[in-house]
């Protein structure tokens, strides 16, 4: 059986330093292909996103600025894509993004992998 994230390429957004290795080395450990990191929204051209990558881990604050909008052009551009977050109003994101998963920090690595497999489908929806 192939791993869960077998050869996909992910745009990981995440400004926390330690916490974006961590899930870098996550998801190649599942199989990932290539993995991005961004740190900043202005790090990435959000035009070739849908090219270059097949799933995204969006933190939904990035060095205070909200990530919202640019999930939405993921959303639209047909990006399968999890929220990982310490954001607490689950509410404000499932109104906005119903059919997306919204994986709590501290989250398990267990959790974020799933998560993003069954986003791209390839595992159970949790």
């Amino acid at each position: 059986m192939a791993p869960l994230l077998d050869g996909l390429r992910i745009l990981v957004l995440e400004d926390e330093f330690l916490i974006a290795m961590d899930v870098e080395q996550l998801c190649r450990d599942h199989g990932a292909g290539d993995v991005v990191i961004a740190r900043d929204l202005a790090e990435i051209d959000r035009k070739d996103v849908a090219s270059r990558f097949d799933a995204a881990i969006v933190d939904l604050m990035l060095g205070g600025a909200s990530t919202l909008d640019f999930a939405s052009g993921l959303h639209k551009s047909g990006v399968p894509f999890v929220f990982a977050s310490g954001y607490s109003d689950a509410d404000e994101i499932n109104a906005s993004f119903p059919d997306v998963r919204l994986v709590t920090k501290p989250y398990s690595g267990e959790d974020l992998i799933g998560a993003v497999a069954a986003a791209c489908g390839r595992g159970p929806v949790v």
